[in-house]
């Protein structure tokens, strides 16, 4: 597969400076560019993907008529997390 280029980024001397000083032993700004707009993309696509399954949960509530409340569904998760603890910690 042929590798395309990005646009050269023009940034702030303090920025890329920033960034220097917070790079790992063989990691270039390159990589660390990369990595940064990797995670951006996942994190995004997460996001969006969150979002429309929320607004089809909604759109599903307002159809069938069945909400849960907060508490009701806070309970749920602080009860997963209870057993899960449970299990990993013994």
């Amino acid at each position: 597969m042929k590798t395309a280029t990005l646009p050269s980024l023009r940034v702030e001397p303090l920025l890329r400076a920033d960034a220097e000083s917070v790079l790992r032993e063989g990691e270039t700004l390159t990589s660390l560019m990369e990595t940064a707009m990797r995670e951006t993309i996942t994190r995004r696509r997460m996001q969006a993907e969150f979002l429309a399954r929320g607004l089809r949960a909604g759109q599903e509530a307002r159809q069938t008529g069945v909400y849960h409340t907060a508490e009701a569904v806070h309970a749920e998760l602080q009860q997963r997390l209870d057993t899960r603890r449970r299990q990993v910690l013994g």
